[in-house]
């Protein structure tokens, strides 16, 4: 037997769920996080994403391997899982839910005709400044909370650190399907869950199932290694550009210092340098191809300026 993969894996979580015989799975998976009862829950969806998964899409360190879904009543549903951190994920969960709703509606339809847009991130950090590990959010009136404009935006964070701390109730369906999906659960709790919840008992068999599969194995192994190396760089490029700041900036100051005092050509110098620094994580970041947003994000700069610097490096 090998070791049981880790189903928190983007590769492997869009395999679990994202698959046409993995229906069942994600419609449970669906139900639990948007504690869907008998009354309304979701029975019946297509998977809108069907792009096959290749080494090179897998190894693509900038790749969002997540699943889009549509409900038989017509929902836009959006999963993804998130292992590293981005500093911004409201603004890049918005992104995407934005682009689903307008994509909602065909040429020539009117606005009625927009469709129910939920985003569901599952993230492996803690990122939002609250209690609970299962947050959503809707549009509601800034006085008036109970007003809520439309129920046509939903959006979802989980947060498997703040999942892992809190107490556990094995009857609520989506601790058990958060539990399955962590790592760090032993064999006797994924006993207790096969024994309660029949589909989670097919998630275990399909998970086996590709973990056996030597094709699976690999590309697991080449998205585990495009995560580790996107997280390394985005670290390296960072520390080498504050380093060029600092450096800059003691030596700019010092300049500053003949003529305002030392210690406030210094202090100056180092601002400065901070900026530079940045400016410099950001010429690193887009020589490696990185994307305009994420590089303004990273980095901490104007997307506009972004853009210049990008323009200028292909002059």
């Amino acid at each position: 037997m090998k070791k049981r993969l880790n189903p928190k894996n983007d590769y492997l979580f869009k395999r679990l769920f994202g698959e046409a015989d993995s229906k069942p799975l994600l419609i449970g998976l669906l139900n639990a996080v948007l504690r869907r009862d008998e009354r309304d829950a979701i029975a019946d969806l297509v998977v809108l994403d069907g792009k096959l998964l290749t080494k090179r899409l897998v190894e693509d360190k900038e790749g969002v391997l997540d699943i889009r879904c549509e409900t038989a009543n017509r929902e836009q549903i959006n999963v993804e899982m998130q292992v590293g951190r981005y500093r911004h994920m409201e603004k890049r969960s918005l992104f995407y839910m934005g682009r689903l709703l307008a994509d909602s509606i065909r040429e020539g339809e009117d606005y009625g005709q927009l469709k129910k847009t939920i985003c569901i991130n599952m993230l492996d950090f803690s990122f939002l400044p609250l209690e609970g590990f299962h947050r959503s959010f809707h549009l509601y009136e800034d006085a008036e909370r109970r007003f809520r404009l439309t129920d046509l935006i939903e959006l979802h964070f989980i947060e498997f650190p703040k999942f892992r701390s809190a107490p556990y109730a094995v009857a609520d369906p989506l601790h058990r399907w958060l539990r399955f999906l962590d790592e760090r659960t032993t064999h006797e709790q994924l006993e207790e869950l096969i024994a309660m919840d029949p589909t989670i008992r097919t998630a275990e068999e399909r998970l086996s199932h590709l973990s056996e599969d030597d094709m699976t194995r690999m590309l697991y192994e080449a998205r585990e290694k495009a995560n580790r190396d996107r997280i390394s760089f985005l670290k390296d490029a960072r520390e080498q550009g504050l380093e060029e700041g600092r450096e800059l900036g003691i030596a700019q100051g010092k300049e500053l210092g003949i003529a305002q005092g030392k210690e406030l050509g210094i202090a100056q110098g180092r601002e400065l340098g901070i900026a530079q620094g940045r400016v410099a994580v950001a010429r690193n970041l887009l020589k490696a191809g990185t994307d305009i947003a994420v590089v303004s994000q990273l980095a901490e700069l104007p997307l506009e300026q972004v853009r210049l610097l990008a323009a200028h490096l292909e002059e």
